[in-house]
C-alpha cells in the first residue's frame, strides 16, 4: 500500500483581505551619516548610512533626480504617437513616449507633459487625464514618474517649433495603433519602461472590470 502524498507546503507570507489597505505607504528609516558623491544639473548621487529597526548598519548610493513625465497622446484613429530616438547608455534606438524632466520651477506636472509633447512632436492636445504614477527605479533613485493620456489633438501653431538639439535633432514621430504598441511590448520589442508602463495602462483602464 503506497503512502498518501505529502500535503503541499503553504507559500510563505500573509494572503490579502478585503480590507487591507492596497497602496505604498511612507515609511523612513533613520540615515546615520550622509556623503555628496556627485552633483550635477541633471542628477546628484549620495551615500546614505542606514540604520534598519533592528539597529544594522549599511550603506545606499541615492541617485537625486527632478522627476519626469511622459504622455500616451491617442489620435481620433486610436493611433498612439511614438518617438524613435536613440538612448546612449544603452546604444539602441528605442520607441518612447514623449517625454521630459521636471526641471523648470513650479511648473505642473500637466503642463510639463503638455510641455515636452509640443517640444519634441509639434503636437498639442486639447483634453488631458492623469494615467499612472510610478518610481523608475525605487532600489537606486528617488526618480518619479507621472504619465498622463492625451487626446484632441491638434498640430502645433506655426513658429513655435523649437530648435532641436543632440538626441533630440534626430527624433521620428511614429504613429502607431495602441493594438500593435501593446504586442509590440508583450512580444518584448519595445521596451522602454515609460511606454511599457503607460500603454499597458492605458490597455488595462479600457479593458478594467466594471
Amino acid at each position: 500500500m503506497t503512502s498518501p502524498p505529502p500535503a503541499p507546503r503553504p507559500l510563505p507570507g500573509r494572503v490579502w483581505v478585503p480590507g487591507d489597505p492596497l497602496a505604498d505607504t511612507d515609511q523612513r528609516w533613520d540615515v546615520t551619516a550622509r556623503a555628496r558623491r556627485l552633483d550635477s544639473s541633471f542628477i546628484s548621487v549620495r551615500e546614505d548610512t542606514v540604520r534598519t529597526p533592528a539597529g544594522e548598519a549599511f550603506d545606499r548610493l541615492v541617485v537625486e533626480h527632478h522627476g519626469a513625465v511622459g504622455v500616451v497622446a491617442l489620435d481620433d484613429d486610436d493611433r498612439v504617437l511614438l518617438l524613435r530616438q536613440y538612448r546612449h547608455a544603452v546604444g539602441r534606438l528605442l520607441l518612447e513616449l514623449p517625454a521630459g524632466l521636471l526641471d523648470v520651477d513650479g511648473e505642473p506636472p500637466q503642463e510639463a507633459a503638455a510641455r515636452e509633447l509640443a517640444e519634441e512632436t509639434d503636437v498639442v492636445a486639447a483634453s488631458w487625464s492623469e494615467l499612472i504614477s510610478m518610481w523608475s527605479s525605487p532600489g537606486m533613485t528617488d526618480e518619479h514618474w507621472q504619465i498622463f493620456a492625451a487626446h484632441d489633438l491638434a498640430p502645433a501653431p506655426a513658429g513655435s517649433q523649437p530648435q532641436r538639439r543632440h538626441e533630440e535633432a534626430y527624433i521620428e514621430v511614429v504613429w502607431v495603433p495602441l493594438a500593435e504598441a501593446v504586442r509590440a511590448v508583450l512580444e518584448q520589442q519595445m521596451t522602454s519602461p515609460l511606454a511599457v508602463a503607460g500603454l499597458l495602462a492605458v490597455w488595462a483602464q479600457r479593458h478594467r472590470p466594471a
